[in-house]
């Protein structure tokens, strides 16, 4: 299962100027140990929406000493106007070291990753695949309990179910990107074709599994018996995902 390099569209002019301020903040705390910063995630997507999405940035590190952690720290800007960066610093042993661990996770950065400045890092990592199948299978699980118990609470308050499911939208966009490597697909670019072929793959409901999306994307608002049918339909569609994940082999 080949990684494309390409699978990302290009940030906006306006977002790049920025993140380059911010890495020519950050890169003189780091010092002599810098290697190289990215870009990363949903700016790198079509559902990123600069308002509410946060930049993702990585800082590849040779070392990340308390006293580089220290300088950072201090230096760290702390913006009130997006964009807003959520930056992830590693070092590239780290890395290296985490890749079995967290195998969806550098999946997605591999196939969708903008290197900023430094040397890349990136290029030639190995992600294992043996363990894809049961941190998906894990990460799912762990879902479909936080959403079950968030219907629980908040069924009698539809729209406290609202933020539920806009918060779910972007990690489930990951696992089901996920679910077609696992069947030797490349995922589409875009995230309702993605989850239309999840659904034509594991003979799910499409509409039901959109919910989470078209509830974080687009414009329209669902609010009361709307949003909690929405939110019912999610719930049992990611349920039956769960049991079909249960039944593929463990590589």
């Amino acid at each position: 299962m080949a990684v494309r390099p390409d699978s990302r569209i290009e940030p906006s002019l306006d977002v790049l100027a920025t993140t380059r301020h911010w890495i020519g903040i950050v890169r003189p705390a780091v010092g002599t140990e810098f290697l190289a910063s990215y870009l990363t995630g949903s700016v790198l997507t079509q559902g990123f929406d600069s308002p509410r999405s946060k930049v993702n940035v990585l800082v590849v590190a040779r070392s990340l000493g308390i006293e580089v952690l220290d300088e950072v720290a201090r230096v760290l800007p702390e913006t009130k106007k997006p964009p807003h960066f959520d930056p992830l610093f590693m070092t590239q042993r780290q890395i290296q070291k985490s890749l079995d661990s967290f195998p969806i996770e550098w999946l997605e950065i591999q196939e969708a990753h903008l290197l900023i400045e430094g040397q890349d890092v990136l290029g030639g990592l190995e992600v294992p695949r043996g363990d894809l199948r049961l941190q998906c299978e894990h990460e799912l699980r762990g879902k479909v309990i936080q959403l079950r118990q968030a219907y629980l609470l908040h069924a009698r308050h539809p729209d406290r179910l609202e933020p539920v499911l806009r918060a779910a939208a972007s990690s489930f966009a990951a696992l089901f990107r996920t679910l077609l490597r696992l069947q030797g697909e490349s995922p589409p670019a875009d995230v309702p074709h993605v989850i239309e072929r999840v659904a034509d793959l594991y003979r799910l409901n499409a509409e039901g599994l959109l919910g989470a999306y078209l509830v974080r994307y687009t414009e329209s608002r669902y609010r009361g018996a709307q949003l909690v049918s929405m939110y019912r339909k999610f719930l049992v569609e990611v349920g039956r995902l769960v049991d079909a994940i249960d039944e593929l082999p463990v590589p």
